[in-house]
């Protein structure tokens, strides 16, 4: 019986346009997404490094970019959250049935733009339907890494197979049924979170 749910938030409620990066990159010089830069992101993720440092690096990789350019790009993934989503997870909250909670992972320009593309009004009625709501580069630790996993399981006191993760990347779903947690991978395009009942 599943008593706990777990959501991502990136393409689960709000939507996201994860290949803007690479489509935008390219019209800049020697345009080249590398390995290190993709540590940097990473790095980012978690914590380690500030918006300011960010953004300065990824200037050094591409030098013709203004620091506008950049964050605007960056932040150009953070899409729409349909009113129809948020209504679904407020009642979900309402019913108390599930103890519900968010992890997912993201930065510091990323969560301002989200906030600013919500609206701060409806971003924190989002919040609020959850007992955690945990973002990577507060919490320092990222999807897929098992430790993420085990960290809110043990913080809450979860018993993982009474515990549905719902995600979008199938690595992050992956990782956390290795630890005994049911998930629920959702197809982008085909799947809607609000279709939920059917997997609890």
């Amino acid at each position: 019986m599943i008593k706990n749910i777990i959501f991502d938030f990136g393409d689960v409620f709000i939507n996201l346009d994860k290949e803007i990066i690479f489509r935008e990159i390219q019209k800049y010089d020697n345009a080249n997404l590398t390995p290190d830069l993709l540590d940097l992101s990473n790095d980012f993720e978690v914590g380690a490094i500030t918006s300011g440092d960010f953004v300065k690096k990824l200037q050094i990789a591409f030098p013709s970019a203004s620091s506008q350019e950049i964050v605007a790009i960056w932040n150009g993934m953070i899409l729409d959250f349909p009113e129809y989503r948020l209504e679904f997870i407020e009642k979900l909250a309402q019913e108390k049935t599930h103890r519900l909670f968010l992890l997912s992972n993201t930065n510091a320009l990323h969560i301002s733009k989200v906030i600013e593309t919500m609206g701060e009004h409806k971003y924190h009625r989002f919040k609020n339907c959850f007992e955690q709501f945990y973002l990577s580069h507060e919490i320092e630790m990222r999807k897929p890494n098992k430790d993420i996993y085990g960290f809110v399981l043990k913080e809450n006191g979860l018993n993982a197979p009474e515990t549905l993760f719902i995600d979008d990347t199938p690595e992050n779903t992956l990782a956390a049924e290795q630890l005994g947690i049911k998930t629920w991978n959702i197809i982008v395009g085909k799947e809607d979170v609000i279709q939920l009942n059917s997997r609890i």
